[in-house]
């Protein structure tokens, strides 16, 4: 067995129910660091947040971030954020919603919506079948993708994902996706899990993503990062 580089995600996976990130999955991931296995941030937030938390874990894999929409390395692409989608189908969508939801768009759209560069947000205070109600007469609602993150919902072109960002980024790199050991909580991390050879599911992860991975942590959310770091990586 070996593991080439691990993809986590952030959100109820390195870090626990109300976003505070685990000792425990730090001390594991720059362990594997050290061990010379990269470690890849695979995440639905925005890139300053996603850069940010890569930097002060230490990790060097690079990152995807707001669902598939955005890849960054360091040292790659001369040191530019790469978009991998033009934002066409979700400023329209956005549009769309404005007139739709009136005030109800201000109100719940994420705070960070002005940072994302291919996706639009908002808080679980919307409730998913409104926005869905919503969007149902969008004429290019075919071309969206609506991500439950666990903590906010995501609207995404369907282009991207944080799979194909995944591989995307590693075979640029010279990573064998069945050497990548992908750790996550979500429906949003379904499609990075799929994509790898290792997948696996903390302790409080959503059924279907443990229906789909190959090893369940006993652990909870960085416990559960550092429980699968151990058993395979290291």
């Amino acid at each position: 067995m070996t593991i080439e580089a691990i993809a986590v995600d952030i959100d109820g996976t390195i870090t626990d129910e109300k976003r505070r990130i685990c000792i425990s999955a730090i001390e594991a991931l720059r362990k594997a660091e050290a061990a010379g296995i990269p470690t890849i941030i695979v995440t639905g937030n925005v890139v300053n947040y996603a850069y940010a938390t890569e930097v002060l874990i230490g990790c060097s894999g690079g990152i995807v971030c707001e669902n598939g929409g955005v890849v960054f390395k360091e040292g790659q692409n001369n040191n530019a954020v790469e978009t991998l989608v033009d934002r066409d189908f979700v400023t329209s969508a956005e549009n769309h919603l404005k007139e739709k939801l009136g005030d109800k768009f201000d109100k719940h759209a994420s705070h960070d919506n002005m940072y994302r560069l291919t996706e639009t947000v908002f808080y679980k205070t919307l409730e998913r079948k409104e926005l869905e109600e919503a969007l149902r007469d969008f004429k290019y609602f075919d071309e969206l993708e609506i991500y439950d993150s666990g903590f906010a919902l995501h609207i995404t072109d369907k282009r991207v994902n944080k799979g194909t960002s995944l591989r995307y980024l590693c075979e640029r790199n010279g990573i064998n996706m069945e050497n990548v050991m992908a750790i996550g909580d979500s429906q949003n991390d379904e499609d990075f899990l799929k994509e790898v050879g290792y997948k696996i599911a903390v302790g409080n992860a959503e059924d279907k993503l443990k229906e789909i991975s190959t090893y369940t942590c006993k652990g909870l959310y960085g416990d559960g990062v550092a429980e699968a770091i151990e058993k395979f990586a290291l």
